[in-house]
């Protein structure tokens, strides 16, 4: 790393630890004043918030288009039904979910180490993220149960069904696991596509750490964020509904491309 990006990276890690601590005040303070009965409403204050403000840090310009995010909403966690809607999105950085919750109602499903992590760990567990060990089978049933119990509140849910980031435009392999938590609880599915500006802001097969050195060091970048038109499972099967969402987000990060090379 050069002495420019590593005093960027130094810099930027500074302000997003004190970022998050504000937030993090600012969250608990809130929500002790009103109670837990508002405690989803404060989370939707608070972690998109923290998400913009970290993400400025970070030098990301975040474009989003379609329902509600156009207006400068967050695309609500419940649809009409009452039950809380599934978002899906192709993986790409260690950037993804601050991005995702500028952009929607929704608890995330992250990786079972962060949930240790000093500082952001625990500001992780407080909002209702959910962990999963993909290498654990067990792990893997208990948070589909949580999914389920999210779902059944009214809340939302944001996965990436490829698994694990990939480097490119390419949607790679869903997995089934999302698509069968949506016909469990009758959920709807919005398709979310991804498509990043700078090619080093890609999460590569090595440690987080040094992902988010190199991102840090870049100066500005843009990512174009896609949200499409809700699925269901009315009409279709599980399977069926998987391979329609991931064509549709295959679609959205093409069109997301397109608009980073306008």
């Amino acid at each position: 790393m050069r002495l420019r990006e590593l005093l960027r990276f130094s810099w930027r890690t500074s302000a997003f630890v004190v970022c998050t601590v504000g937030c993090w005040c600012c969250f608990e303070l809130e929500h002790l004043l009103r109670g837990k009965s508002k405690r989803l409403l404060v989370v939707n204050r608070w972690v998109p918030c923290w998400a913009n403000l970290s993400l400025r840090l970070y030098g990301v310009q975040v474009e989003l288009h379609g329902d509600f995010v156009d207006s400068g909403k967050l695309y609500p966690s419940r649809a009409e039904n009452g039950v809380g809607r599934i978002f899906v999105a192709n993986h790409c950085s260690g950037m993804d979910i601050p991005i995702l919750f500028t952009a929607v109602e929704a608890h995330v499903i992250s990786r079972h180490d962060l949930a240790s992590w000093p500082l952001i760990g625990r500001s992780a567990r407080r909002i209702g993220t959910l962990f999963v060990d993909r290498q654990s089978r067990r792990s893997g049933a208990s948070v589909l149960k949580a999914v389920d119990r999210t779902l059944e509140l009214g809340e939302g849910v944001a996965m990436f069904p490829e698994g694990t980031a990939h480097v490119g435009d390419e949607v790679h392999e869903f997995r089934t696991g999302a698509f069968n938590a949506a016909r469990r609880a009758g959920a709807e599915i919005i398709p979310i596509g991804l498509a990043y500006g700078d090619e080093a802001a890609y999460y590569r097969k090595e440690p987080f750490m040094t992902h988010i050195k190199r991102v840090a060091g870049i100066r500005r970048f843009r990512v174009a964020v896609e949200i499409g038109t809700p699925l269901t499972l009315e009409k279709h099967s599980a399977v069926e509904v998987k391979d329609l969402a991931h064509a549709s987000v295959q679609k959205l990060v093409d069109r997301g491309r397109k608009r980073l090379e306008e």
